[in-house]
């Protein structure tokens, strides 16, 4: 519940600040906050259902984590039309506020990461891949104050996390497909 709660309270604050400075890595990795946050409560829902009914949830979360690439491949395209690089100093920050946010979960969900299924899969890879999505925007803000100018690093990480996504999507799918087929 704790890490819901964290994941969601941080969607706001970057999705503010993703909107203020025009920043779609920022975008990206809010939305992922906020889809995070409703893994998180399923999982806890989910936790005391039979293996079957959580490989299905363990389904459903594949394709919820589907969501923020495709919401980041929206941002992107909109910004390839302007190419605006974001304010760096916000962008930094920002991100090394997720961070710290993304390591407090990791930190608290990794005493289940080896345990079997694709819900402790699901809410592990997300605050592993979360947490390196950050140190990617810290980057990119510093990047951008420091070296170019330039929208690109801002949108290389947002796309670098739109794959991110995709690449836990398909290992959660994965694991609830063995899942299902162990409890049948």
């Amino acid at each position: 519940m704790l890490v819901a709660l964290l994941n969601f309270a941080y969607f706001g604050v970057e999705f503010t600040v993703a909107s203020t400075i025009g920043s779609v890595s920022l975008f990206a990795d809010s939305i992922d906050f906020l889809e995070d946050a409703s893994v998180n409560l399923l999982i806890l829902a989910a936790l005391g259902w039979t293996a079957r009914r959580r490989a299905s949830v363990g389904m459903l979360l594949a394709a919820m984590l589907l969501v923020p690439g495709i919401a980041t491949l929206w941002t992107a395209w909109e910004k390839f039309n302007t190419l605006v690089a974001p304010d760096p100093i916000p962008l930094s920050i920002a991100g090394l506020g997720a961070l710290g946010v993304n390591l407090t979960c990791a930190v608290m969900l990794a005493r289940h990461r080896h345990r079997e299924g694709s819900l402790t899969k699901a809410a592990f890879l997300s605050a592993r891949n979360d947490a390196l999505a950050n140190v990617a925007i810290i980057s990119a803000g510093f990047v951008t104050a420091l070296v170019w100018r330039s929208a690109w690093p801002d949108l290389m990480v947002g796309l670098g996390i739109a794959l991110m996504n995709a690449d836990a999507a398909r290992e959660v799918w994965q694991a609830a497909r063995s899942e299902r087929r162990a409890s049948s």
